[in-house]
């Protein structure tokens, strides 16, 4: 999800909620603590240098019960960094909250509640470092029947 479409979907919204990949939402006293400018330039195993760039929301939940953040609210915090940091309508949001540690997340939208998507690490050179690709799974009825076949017990097995 770009910064333009979560903007997009809060001006349809009441209250915002987010659902993390285990089905659990956030407490609705969360607060979105930084919007920020993600820049990262890395070299992949492959020797092929790289560059990523991501609008970086983190959640934070206080003991802080009686506000919560309200569509309007969020859109103006977004705006905003979006002119003071120079960032993009079309960056990618990533999602930062505290778990056992702090997890990044992708971010979708089912049904007016924020999804909180499972991010996975990945072999992005997967052809240099001789890392076989997934090979076709066939179903077994798939399979044709050798034409030179030995009959049993002929010896020729």
């Amino acid at each position: 999800m770009t910064l333009l479409d979560i903007k997009n979907h809060l001006e349809n919204l009441n209250q915002i909620a987010f659902q993390l990949p285990n089905g659990s939402l956030v407490p609705s006293h969360f607060h979105v603590t930084e919007v920020g400018k993600v820049d990262k330039n890395f070299i992949d195993c492959g020797g092929t240098v790289r560059t990523e760039t991501v609008a970086n929301f983190q959640l934070w939940e206080a003991n802080d019960y009686d506000h919560r953040l309200h569509p309007e609210k969020l859109v103006s915090i977004i705006e905003l960094s979006q002119r003071l940091l120079k960032l993009d309508d079309y960056l990618e949001i990533e999602v930062e909250y505290q778990g056992e540690t702090i997890q990044k997340y992708d971010l979708d939208i089912k049904e007016g509640v924020f999804q909180l998507k499972t991010k996975f690490t990945d072999c992005l050179a997967k052809d240099n470092c001789g890392i076989p690709q997934e090979k076709p799974k066939k179903n077994l009825n798939q399979l044709t029947q050798p034409t030179n076949t030995c009959a049993p017990n002929s010896g020729c097995c």
